[in-house]
């Protein structure tokens, strides 16, 4: 249970977000945290490997209801 992300907040999108608003949050998001961009700052490599995670989980509608659906036991 203390593994439990939320990948909205990640984001920084509601959970009613479309996949167009999830896609733009993460592209804004992945350039401000990009390793190339910030060599040598190991938060933001962190950050920018959180944001692929939870880009990951809610652009595919299949998995994004799993995450919806094993969410709200935590």
């Amino acid at each position: 249970m203390q593994n439990f992300r939320n990948y909205y907040e990640i984001l920084g999108v509601s959970r009613k977000a479309d996949g167009i608003a999830i896609k733009q949050a993460y592209r804004k998001l992945a350039r401000q945290y990009h390793p190339d961009l910030n060599p040598g700052d190991r938060a933001a490599e962190e950050q920018f490997k959180l944001l692929g995670e939870a880009y990951e989980a809610l652009s595919d509608s299949e998995r994004r209801a799993q995450y919806e659906k094993f969410s709200q036991y935590w």
